[in-house]
């Protein structure tokens, strides 16, 4: 049974029983009818406080997530000057290392 097949069976289901639960309900259907309303009003206050939670909740992760690639950013930054610092140093040091070394050949010829 495909997915789609298996919701569907489900929500016939689901109507199917509380249609039964309905027609033999020890209430009036008055008394029904307000509970229902009154269900329905507080299930859509709880998805409303859910939906301001989540919201929340992805608000608060996109500032994390953005202050942590500016963390990042800066560290990388950081990084590369190091790096070209190091480089530098490098070159400087190779190209006194081929200057003494030019010097002494010269010296020997």
């Amino acid at each position: 049974m495909s997915a789609k097949n298996y919701w569907l069976a489900f929500g016939i289901g689901v109507s199917a029983g509380a249609a039964i639960a309905l027609l033999y309900a020890p209430q009036s259907g008055v008394r029904t009818r307000r509970k229902l309303r009154k269900g329905v009003g507080e299930a859509g206050d709880y998805l409303h406080d859910a939906g301001d939670y989540l919201r929340s909740q992805a608000e608060r992760f996109s500032d994390e997530a953005q202050d942590a690639l500016k963390r990042a950013r800066n560290q990388a930054v950081h990084l590369v000057d190091k790096a070209g610092d190091h480089a530098g140093d490098a070159v400087d040091v190779v190209s006194g290392a081929v200057n003494s070394a030019v010097k002494s050949a010269k010296a020997i010829v």
